[in-house]
């Protein structure tokens, strides 16, 4: 996902007791120092390993001055048995910068498919070049947005994602297009469309009433497996089939409709066996489930990993007919080696890391034969770079951070159960440690609730971690319905949200205060999205805590349900929809308790947001003002559910950090 940023620094501050007012944002001194860490990393979106494992190809988000991204993006490539700086590979003037990216190599290893908008700002084609870089040629003219290129088995074709005449990005994390006059369920789909190699020609093979998510080429270079389903693409990514698309009749054949959720579908190199991902997922790209098998023909699949204490992320075939399996294992990544005959499962790796291949998704790229691989790899402690190698042998490839140092002290996992689990988190101690003072805590929810928080490099989305830097100790748990543990972890918060996950949370807290001098009287809780939900429940369920932000979060299960744009996604997890079954909406909802909340809480939202809506944020604010209770209201303009204006991302960073040391320090 490729974001484009405007400028913008006014937003709409809305105070407790007072008025509206509209107030310029600067960076306040409180937060600056872990901005340093969280600002000025260089970022990566992809790496890209040839087939043959000779080269890699990366893509390089590109910041401001003050470390802020400028919705611009570089391909680099590097030739891994030669020294030398890397080439840039670019459709345009080396000397100028565009948005590039979604890296795809051919089969021979000896070309690269990538995306730019280097022919007109905002609106990228298709491009191919050689594996060294060079001139590029300009494969497609379209109007719309282009994603996820992958070249035929044969070379002699592109498949991509297209989504013509788009008003703006596909994806729910993205702002919202404001909606006036007469309110109609429209929306674009992304269709999968096949590009010639030679000349260009591109010809849409799936139908306009169907949404393509995700595909894999079968091996003969005539069919493509893919997820899909009819209607808003949005909301039914959580009701997607797997299917089959025959390219010359541009047919599609349903293949398997999954009980849950289903991704990262890939045929095995005879051609004969699809694996793919199922389980519960509460995000789009979020990836958490077991490894199945489906006969290319249809049927019944096979589930390779039942029970299995973890959550696969990825699945790949070698050329020898074995699958590689990235997983999520109790907080750490996993790559491991199925048989797909036996389902007897080798480890290959396991690490406190975090290996990934874009925005979100804990990735890895693979050579063909499965035995090398590409990644962006990074922890707590180290920031991202780009490494390559054989699996569990791999070396640094990039140093573009090698001054960049973490703002933030040690970081600890820790384990401890609860209602029969056994569950897992992360402690970050603050910068300049000294176990002789006691320090306050800030309970950090993460999002989803399908995520399992594993230690990277943070973004500059990650407000929380400007906390540590300014003497805070963070907890980032992994509840009961987080990835790491395995399905019926995962599971075991279907329609329970903000009871057993919530005690979990609890849970944590004391465990930290066991381990670590932390003052259990200077308590503070925050989150985002399903964190921000937590935040705003956990205030309603106790006065433990002295200080609270809440951020994209959810007050009112019963009004959110009318008020999202992916409303699908609630079905599993709360069985029923809110008009068959109101009261377990109810249930969770923290309007249900609203008048219990004595804690001060800050509520920032973007005013754009699809996912979880700015009314449910003003819902909440509206109460606690109206009770008496110390909050404030803060909503940034344009902004989606995930920000990507710099100067949003800082003045959240900075609020929250002083909305802390008022209360708890």
């Amino acid at each position: 996902m490729h974001f484009r940023l405007k400028k913008l620094v006014i937003v709409l501050a809305v105070c407790a007791f007072g008025p509206c007012v509209f107030a310029q944002q600067g960076a306040k001194p409180a937060a600056r120092e872990a901005k340093q860490s969280l600002f000025k990393a260089q970022h990566f979106d992809q790496a890209a390993i040839s087939p043959d494992g000779k080269h890699v190809a990366w893509v390089e988000t590109r910041a401001d001055a003050d470390g802020a991204p400028t919705g611009k993006q570089d391909i680099f490539v590097q030739d891994l048995s030669a020294a030398g700086k890397p080439a840039r590979v670019t459709a345009g003037a080396t000397t100028s910068h565009f948005n590039e990216g979604n890296i795809a190599w051919s089969p021979d290893s000896k070309r690269i498919a990538f995306t730019s908008d280097a022919a007109k700002s905002g609106q990228s084609q298709l491009y191919v070049t050689g594996s060294s870089g060079g001139p590029a040629r300009k494969l497609t003219s379209v109007k719309g947005f282009l994603a996820d290129p992958k070249w035929a088995p044969d070379g002699k074709s592109i498949a991509v994602l297209l989504t013509e005449n788009a008003t703006r990005e596909a994806g729910p994390l993205v702002a919202e297009t404001p909606e006036t006059g007469e309110i109609k369920d429209a929306f674009f789909e992304q269709r999968l469309a096949v590009v010639d190699a030679a000349s260009g020609k591109l010809r849409q093979v799936t139908p306009p009433d169907t949404y393509i998510y995700e595909y894999g080429w079968a091996p003969d270079s005539k069919s493509i497996v893919a997820t899909a389903a009819k209607g808003n693409g949005d909301s039914n990514w959580y009701i997607a089939e797997l299917f089959a698309v025959n390219i010359a009749a541009a047919e599609m054949q349903p293949l398997y409709k999954p009980k849950l959720q289903i991704a990262r579908p890939a045929v095995s190199p005879d051609g004969q066996s699809i694996a793919f991902i199922e389980g519960l997922m509460s995000d789009e790209d979020s990836v958490g489930g077991d490894v199945f098998l489906i006969p290319r023909a249809g049927g019944e699949p096979v589930n390779l990993t039942p029970e299995r204490k973890a959550s696969a992320v990825l699945v790949a075939w070698t050329s020898d007919g074995k699958i590689i399996d990235m997983e999520n294992v109790d907080g750490q990544s996993s790559v491991a080696r199925i048989d797909p005959d036996t389902a007897q499962i080798n480890s290959l790796y396991l690490a406190p890391e975090m290996l990934t291949s874009g925005f979100w998704s804990t990735s890895l790229s693979l050579t063909a034969d499965g035995k090398t691989a590409a990644f962006v790899r990074s922890s707590f402690q180290d920031p991202p770079e780009i490494w390559a190698g054989a699996i569990g042998a791999w070396k640094q490839v990039t140093h573009r951070n090698a001054v960049v140092k973490p703002e933030w002290g040690e970081a600890k996992s820790l384990h401890w159960t609860n209602g029969g689990f056994d569950v897992q988190g992360w402690l970050i101690y603050p910068r300049d440690f000294d176990a002789s003072k006691k320090y306050p805590l800030v309970l950090g929810v993460h999002g989803g609730p399908g995520i399992g928080l594993q230690p990277g490099w943070p973004s500059a989305h990650s407000y929380q971690m400007a906390l540590p830097a300014h003497g805070y100790f963070l907890l980032l748990p992994n509840p009961r319905g987080s990835f790491g543990e395995g399905e019926a972890f995962t599971r075991a918060n279907v329609r329970d949200f903000g009871y057993g996950d919530w005690s979990d949370e609890l849970a944590g807290v004391d465990e930290a205060i066991r381990v670590a001098p932390i003052d259990p009287e200077r308590l503070g809780l925050t989150g985002w999205s399903y964190g921000g939900y937590m935040t705003m429940w956990g205030v309603t369920q106790t006065d433990r805590f002295k200080a609270a932000v809440a951020g994209a979060g959810i007050a009112n299960w019963s009004s959110y349900y009318g008020e999202n744009k992916i409303d699908q996604w609630m079905i599993p997890f709360f069985g029923k929809s809110v008009y068959d079954d109101p009261e377990v909406y109810a249930r969770s909802a923290p309007m249900t308790f609203i008048k219990q909340v004595k804690t001060p809480t800050l509520v920032v939202v973007g005013d754009s947001d699809g996912e979880c809506p700015t009314p449910q944020s003003y819902e909440f604010w509206h109460a606690l003002k109206t009770l008496g209770v110390k909050t404030q209201l803060v909503v940034y303009e344009r902004e989606g559910h995930i920000f990507v204006k710099p100067d949003h991302l800082r003045d959240v960073m900075s609020r929250a950090v002083a909305w802390f040391d008022e209360y708890l320090k």
